[in-house]
């Protein structure tokens, strides 16, 4: 048994000698073959083909959503970014950092409600942005790679539905 694969060696039995956890079906619960292990494996897999394609290395994929979101809306708030690109609000705020530190956003005050402060994109943000956004079809190619088209269009499909 000691040379049985991981997964199938959790199946009969775990390190201790016990058997395997079942789930609420009945089955061996294998942590490796659940929804959100393999949705965190296939992110990654697309951060590295993002990191591959990217017009700057030093730009993350939440960033450059955050700067897709700023071109199609224009000039908006922290609470408006969070809308528009489903970045919980803690995190929005250190992109937002490290984006002004960056000179690819500029961060101001609302010329009609000067409490209000809005992000806008700088002129080296929109730069980068256009070098970017070409890539985007190869990034999303190389990504669903391994599929065939109607997997494809299967697998978009289920995960609007999954994220709805």
């Amino acid at each position: 048994m000691a040379n049985l694969p991981y997964e199938e060696k959790r199946l009969r039995d775990d390190a201790t000698g016990r058997s395997a956890p079942e789930g609420a079906g009945g089955e061996a619960y294998v942590v490796t073959q659940q929804v959100g292990h393999l949705l965190r494996r296939a992110y990654q897999r697309h951060l590295a083909i993002f990191q591959e394609f990217a017009e700057d290395l030093n730009l993350t994929s939440m960033q450059f959503v955050t700067l897709c979101a700023l071109s199609d809306r224009g000039p908006c708030s922290q609470r408006d970014l969070v809308e528009a690109t489903a970045i919980d609000q803690a995190t929005i705020r250190g992109i937002i950092d490290r984006l002004q530190a960056r000179f690819l956003l500029q961060v101001s005050r609302d010329e009609s409600d000067g409490r209000k402060v809005v992000m806008s994109l700088t002129g080296q943000g929109e730069d980068l942005l256009a070098a970017m956004l070409p890539r985007g079809p190869a990034i999303s190619e190389k990504t669903m790679e391994p599929l065939n088209p109607a997997e494809r269009v299967a697998l978009l499909f289920l995960l609007r539905k999954l994220s709805d």
